[in-house]
């Protein structure tokens, strides 16, 4: 880990613990990445070994940055819900190299404001104890439901921003981009509501 960005193990929340990832956790994740609701916005359901080396990349980012996604834990009722966390994309767009904000929870756990009460602990590490200066996030026009999150823990999008995924599959190419600043962060963590 660098330590010039290390952070704690777990981040927690009013309902969520955000923690490092557990062996325990790969089979509830490849069954969340093979459910073609959860994955309907990417480029396709990923096969058990893909999704295994999704979790070996995501731990292999924590290693390098002292951060990353953390696997979401709902105490008592969910020990591996999904991740919700930060990511460096590996792509080359106008506004990389940057830091992403991110979630992908199982859908049996969608609409009850978990992806947007983890975002918001992420965001207040990622501008305080980080120091970042700006966050990004980004998806395809029609998922509604993460714009959605975007738009509740403060991010904005400006149109002209928006661009073609180099690694969307046809038809999902063109993705809208959100982004945040630590000021607006500032401001909009003084007036948030809790939904």
């Amino acid at each position: 880990m660098n330590p010039d960005r290390a952070v704690a193990a777990d981040l927690r929340t009013d309902r969520l613990l955000l923690r490092r990832w557990r062996d325990a956790d790969r089979p509830v994740f490849a069954s969340l990445n093979a459910d073609p609701r959860v994955m309907e916005h990417f480029p396709s359901v990923l096969t058990r070994g893909e999704s295994d080396a999704l979790a070996d990349l995501i731990d292999l980012h924590f290693v390098r940055h002292g951060y990353g996604l953390w696997a979401v834990e709902i105490p008592g009722a969910a020990p591996f819900a999904g991740f919700v966390g930060l990511s460096i994309p590996a792509f080359a767009a106008a506004f990389t190299p940057c830091v992403e904000i991110g979630w992908r929870l199982a859908a049996e756990h969608w609409g009850r404001g978990y992806a947007t009460e983890g975002a918001r602990a992420v965001l207040a590490l990622a501008f305080g104890e980080l120091g970042f200066e700006e966050v990004v996030s980004f998806t395809v026009p029609a998922n509604v439901g993460s714009r959605r999150v975007m738009e509740k823990i403060g991010m904005t999008r400006d149109p002209a921003d928006d661009f073609d995924h180099p690694s969307a599959r046809a038809g999902l190419e063109r993705h809208v981009l959100y982004k945040i600043g630590s000021r607006s962060w500032t401001h909009v963590s003084e007036h948030q509501d809790p939904g």
